[in-house]
């Protein structure tokens, strides 16, 4: 089967991706650069993990959500 071996790299960039989504969901502006830190690094690790299964559409689906994230990182801290 296709995903016979799924690790553990795919369980933590699921467990980053939901408590980005609860950063990001708070309402509380002082801690929203980190929930797109986070949702930066679940994406990093979705990034990897469409590469590894060459499924291209999502690994560039993923790329561009770590690109906003990044942009919403420093919209956050104005750099």
């Amino acid at each position: 089967r296709y995903y016979k071996n799924i690790d553990g790299w795919r369980w933590t960039g699921f467990l980053l991706a939901m408590i980005g989504a609860f950063i990001l969901t708070g309402g509380n502006p002082d801690t929203q650069w980190l929930g797109w830190a986070v949702g930066m690094f679940s994406c990093s690790i979705w990034i990897y993990m469409g590469y590894k299964d060459r499924d291209v559409p999502r690994a560039l689906m993923e790329i561009m959500y770590l690109c906003l994230s990044i942009r919403g990182i420093i919209n956050w801290l104005e750099w």
